[in-house]
């Protein structure tokens, strides 16, 4: 099932008449800010797991 144009314009225009359009910057900005929180708590988890990683073949090599 795939989007045509037409119904995107339909979809931005309810979001338009449902939050105004003061509203809808500070909506992109909350959803960039989270995203950036999003992609700073994966490569968090991404270093902790490749030192984990390091750290067991380091102590199966000794």
């Amino acid at each position: 099932m795939s989007l045509g144009f037409s119904e995107i314009i339909l979809i931005l225009m309810v979001v338009l008449v449902l939050f105004g359009g003061k509203k809808i910057p500070e909506l992109a900005r909350g959803l960039g800010k989270a995203q950036a929180e999003y992609k700073k708590a994966k490569e968090a988890i991404n270093k902790e797991v490749d030192s984990l990683k390091n750290e067991i073949t380091d102590d199966e090599n000794q």
